[in-house]
């Protein structure tokens, strides 16, 4: 990396845009083998007897461990080492990792793979949020970061409808050394390796002049550390609010499939096209909304705009999120349930470019990373296992999964409005002090 110092703005232009493409086939690909697990609960739990409670453990806490664990000492990689390489090493080990998921044969072996699905990963978001802010200036960061981020919702509607089409077609292989796979076995090694071809593509990309960098400046941990304490209101209420958040929209997510499964009746095929149209649709409608909200506010001089956005999007989720549950057709549910997935993707964009304003270019990977490791050690890491414990341990049926989604959502919503409510003065004030 060159440490020449530079604190002119980026100057963002077609290439620029060129690298958010392919950073953002890089996101769908890795919400595509993260959500692949969402449309194969059945199966899964079939074949190796398991509990949803088991299955919620798989989709969160063994990706979210690594993932959240890891993502630190990346970030820090990130702040110092040629960002396209770290992207690209990430890539190549969760596609083989998520291929690794098909050949396990117990519970044991797919949470240790799915593990692996996390740590490759960690790899991914810091880097791009990092390279994305040397590319655009600020007032153009949320809506480029949006963008990024509505792959999340192409990846995950792209799961949906793949895996439905692939349970209906896939026959069981038989592969020599390994013996006979159950068409949920095969999904995942078809899935994860073409993802050895987009880690290929983003080696070539070429790695951004860092802007805004002090000469020589490699911060540690420590040095980190304290600049989040210095600033420990507006860092310490909106990361975590924004955490909080994601228990609504992960617990949730996780489920719905399921949740049409068992309450209307439908095949996993019967879902997969639906659902998957409605995420893709309801996520990138609801984020590239969100981008647009906080980049006009922001233009009009509201410093907390990227903080408003989030507010917005629970003030739209929390209501459709808990009324899809009581729905009494499949029509009403999947449009409420658009509703609420529309509602969750709006602050997502915000969010990020909220962080990069107000963190050293040098400190920006591993700020990211504390970011990412609280979404998903809470979001990822409790919500889909909150739901399930609810299913399992409170209710104790699993046609009550409905009621499991709902009073997730009524217990996060609040409490992340009330929290970054609370970040919106610390915020400002950070932001009007400091100027990178």
């Amino acid at each position: 990396m060159s440490e020449t110092a530079t604190t002119a703005q980026p100057n963002s232009g077609p290439y620029a845009w060129y690298v958010v493409a392919v950073l953002i086939l890089a996101y769908t690909f890795s919400f595509i083998d993260r959500q692949i697990l969402t449309l194969m609960v059945g199966p899964i739990r079939a074949t190796l007897g398991i509990s949803d409670f088991q299955l919620s453990l798989l989709h969160g806490l063994a990706f979210a461990l690594f993932y959240s664990v890891l993502g630190i000492p990346i970030g820090m990689m990130v702040d110092r080492k040629k960002r396209t390489t770290i992207i690209a090493i990430g890539i190549a080990v969760w596609s083989v990792m998520t291929s690794l998921c098909g050949v396990a044969q117990n519970f044991v072996h797919l949470f240790v793979a799915r593990m692996g699905v996390g740590v490759g990963e960690a790899a991914l978001s810091p880097g791009a949020y990092s390279m994305i802010s040397d590319y655009f200036p600020p007032h153009q960061r949320p809506r480029a970061l949006s963008l990024y981020t509505s792959a999340a919702y192409i990846g995950g509607g792209i799961a949906t409808m793949a895996g439905g089409a692939l349970i209906a077609l896939m026959p069981p292989l038989n592969l020599p050394g390994v013996g006979t796979l159950q068409p949920w076995q095969a999904i995942f090694i078809v899935v994860g390796l073409p993802g050895l071809l987009v880690a290929l593509l983003v080696a070539t990309v070429r790695e951004p002049r860092r802007t805004g960098l002090k000469v020589g400046a490699h911060p540690n941990f420590s040095e980190v550390r304290g600049h989040l304490s210095t600033w420990r209101g507006a860092y310490g209420l909106l990361i975590i609010g924004y955490a909080v958040s994601g228990i609504m929209w992960n617990g949730a997510i996780a489920w719905i499939p399921t949740y049409f499964i068992r309450h209307f009746g439908w095949t996993a095929s019967q879902v997969s096209l639906p659902y998957g149209l409605i995420t893709i649709g309801g996520g990138v409608g609801g984020i590239n909304l969100g981008g647009w909200i906080a980049t006009r506010l922001r233009q009009h001089g509201r410093l907390d705009a990227n903080i408003i956005v989030g507010l917005i999007a629970i003030a739209v989720a929390m209501p459709s999120g808990i009324a899809a549950t009581f729905a009494g057709t499949p029509t009403l549910a999947l449009f409420l349930f658009t509703m609420f997935l529309f509602g969750c993707a709006i602050p997502w964009g915000g969010a990020v470019a909220a962080l990069q304003e107000v963190t050293p270019n040098q400190m920006r990977g591993q700020v990211s990373a504390i970011y990412l490791f609280c979404l998903s050690l809470i979001g990822i890491g409790i919500g889909p296992t909150l739901v399930a414990g609810f299913t399992d341990h409170l209710f104790g049926n699993d046609a009550a999964l409905g009621k499991s989604i709902a009073l997730t959502i009524a217990i996060a919503a609040p409490v992340s409005a009330l929290l970054l409510s609370l970040a919106r003065k610390p915020y400002c004030r950070a932001l009007g002090a400091v100027s990178f």
